[in-house]
């Protein structure tokens, strides 16, 4: 009767399984550390593993495909995916740049409010500006 070494076998392959799992995850991080655009072409030949194995894997194949996907979306950026914005953060900025828009055009508003006033005191004293002159210069020339 031969001897059972199914045990070492099942041993030997969940350890290969480990060490392409391993050289995988490692390839993903340093091709989107470099902004290398992450494929699963990319992958499988940096980890030294084959295409179809990738696929077999859910979260390897979705890390992938989210990683493919994000370098699509922002192409010539080769940034790294943890150091991209995310869309919170851009709607964040967005938000506080409406936000400041919106108070300058309220102190335009109020400056151009402002100048009309002066302007309006000026007529009311006969006194006419010259175009020309700087407003600082028309005070003094009308206190004169």
């Amino acid at each position: 009767m031969r001897a059972d070494n199914t045990a070492h076998l099942i041993a030997a392959a969940s350890r290969r399984h480990e060490l392409a799992r391993s050289k995988a995850i490692r390839a993903i991080r340093e091709l989107d550390a470099t902004g290398t655009t992450v494929t699963f072409e990319s992958v499988a030949s940096a980890a030294g593993v084959s295409r179809s194995w990738l696929y077999t894997q859910p979260d390897i194949r979705e890390e992938v495909r989210r990683l493919r996907d994000l370098g699509r979306r922002a192409p010539g950026t080769p940034v790294p995916a943890h150091h991209r914005s995310s869309d919170a953060s851009l709607l964040r900025r967005l938000a506080a740049t409406t936000a400041r828009n919106r108070e300058l055009a309220e102190d335009n508003q109020r400056l151009r409010h402002q100048l009309a006033q002066a302007l309006g005191q000026l007529h009311a004293a006969g006194i006419r500006p010259d175009p020309g002159q700087h407003p600082r210069d028309q005070r003094k020339a009308a206190l004169r």
